[in-house]
Order: C-alpha cells, then structure tokens, then sequence
C-alpha cells in the first residue's frame, strides 16, 4: 500500500513539473514574440519606412497613413540600433488579444538630454500578429496634438510602479 501511494505520488509530481514547465515555457515565448513584434515595429521606424511602419500599428483611430508619414518625416528621433533599441524588456499583463509590456526604449536625436523612454506599452493581438499602438509611436517621437498643430513635448523617462 505505500509502495503504491509512494508511485502515485512520484507520477503525480513528475506531472505537475512537467506542466509547470511547459507554462513557464509558453510564457519565455510569448514574451519573445512580443519583444520580436516590438523591435521589428521600431526597425521599421528607424529605416524610415513610414507606410510599412503605419500598417504594422494598432489603433490607428482618425490618423491617415499620409498624415502619419508626414509627421514623422519631420521628427529627428528614432529608436537606437541593434541591442540598444530595446532593455529590460518584462512581460507585465497578457491577454488572449492584448498584453502590456514594460521596456526602455533608447532614442537618438532627441533634443535633450533624455535619450530613452522607461514605461509600459500595449501591445493587441491583430490578425495574426502583435501590434503597436500607434499613439505610443507617436509618443515617442515626439509628436502630440492634433494635426496641424505640430505641437512636441520631450521624451521622458516615465517611472512604472513594475521597477
């Protein structure tokens, strides 16, 4: 009898470590997924390839593709390169549809001394594949108002609760 409540342990434990390490699995690749949909979004962005970068993004709302290359033709920030563009990336929420990230993005060419942007990002699940929000594109450009009003702010580090 002990012999048998002893097996049936054993198995059962070795199940539960088995499937323990499945998730943690499952949750590394996601968290690479979103990291890969984040950077290839950036990389479109520093190349200049603006159209491209426009229809890789979420929630593009009332902003026209015309409208949104244009503005960002006229921003001197774009993301770093490389290994640079993306530190301390942590998956912090994630839905079926959408997750939240927490990254610092480094910048070049920003106008002050605050060359990176620490904060959370949403992230939605959109025909197939992670996308940016548009808005936080923007955001990090440098690039608010509405359009017209060509009106900038600079890039600070934004503090996360999740440090």
């Amino acid at each position: 009898m002990a012999l048998r409540f002893s097996i049936a342990s054993f198995i059962l434990f070795t199940i539960l470590f088995a499937v323990l390490k499945c998730a943690d699995a499952n949750a590394e690749a996601t968290g690479s997924v979103l990291e890969q949909s984040m950077s290839e979004a950036l990389d479109l962005w520093r190349e200049g390839r603006f159209e491209q970068l426009y229809e890789s993004l979420s929630h593009r709302g009332r902003t026209t593709k015309e409208n949104f290359i244009a503005r960002m033709r006229e921003t001197t920030i774009r993301p770093a390169c490389c290994w640079q563009k993306l530190q301390n990336f942590r998956v912090m929420h994630e839905k079926r549809n959408e997750a939240t990230v927490y990254v610092k993005v480094n910048l070049e060419g920003t106008p002050g001394p605050v060359d990176s942007s620490t904060r959370d990002f949403k992230l939605s699940y959109e025909d197939g594949g992670w996308k940016m929000q548009l808005n936080d594109i923007l955001n990090l450009a440098g690039i608010t108002g509405k359009k017209g009003k060509g009106s900038r702010h600079k890039n600070n580090i934004i503090t996360s609760p999740y440090q």
